[in-house]
Order: C-alpha cells, then sequence, then structure tokens
C-alpha cells in the first residue's frame, strides 16, 4: 500500500488528510480524528521533518476529546505508531508528508 502527501492512521484505516504544514494542524483538519476520539489512546503528530510544537488550541480540543497527544517530527511519529501498533495499543497518528 502506498499513499502520496499527508495522512490520518485512524482505526477506520488510513485517509488523506488535507493539512500540509504545522500551521495547518487544527482542531477543523483533526475533525475526523476526533470523531474516532473513544477508540483512541494515543494521538502521534508527525509535524514534518522538525519538531513543531501543537498550538496550545490544538492540545486543548485534544484533551477535552480525551487524546494524549505527542508531537514529534513525522519520521518518528511513523516508527513510534508502528511499533504501538503492534502492541495492539489504542493508537493513531496524524503525519504530515515530507517532501
Amino acid at each position: 500500500m502506498s499513499h502520496r502527501g499527508s495522512i490520518l492512521a485512524l482505526p477506520s484505516g488510513i485517509h488523506a488528510w488535507e493539512a500540509r504544514t504545522p500551521a495547518e494542524i487544527t482542531a477543523a483538519t483533526l475533525r475526523p480524528l476526533l470523531a474516532e476520539a473513544a477508540r483512541i489512546e494515543l494521538l502521534l503528530v508527525g509535524t514534518g521533518a522538525e519538531l513543531v510544537p501543537l498550538d496550545e488550541s490544538v492540545r486543548r480540543r485534544l484533551g477535552e476529546a480525551g487524546l494524549r497527544a505527542d508531537a514529534m517530527p513525522t519520521h518518528a511519529a511513523a516508527s513510534t505508531y508502528n511499533v504501538l501498533l503492534a502492541e495492539d495499543r489504542r493508537v493513531a497518528a496524524a503525519l504530515l508528508a515530507v517532501d
């Protein structure tokens, strides 16, 4: 399976994600993820080639939905997602594409 661009890896499957830059990681672009929050224990956010902290309003909205979010570079988020998924953890990932 191959995907181009940013993706959301959710319990329901892998979906294209409209966010292209860290500034576009918002509650609005994370709406599909928030709809599945009850099935997720941890959200890994890949912020591109470099770590960019999540905006406080995004972190607050995720917390309101009962989600703990960890931001990290996309390559680290993808690797961590695979490890946690193999451990049957309830994990999701929002991964910005790296050019």
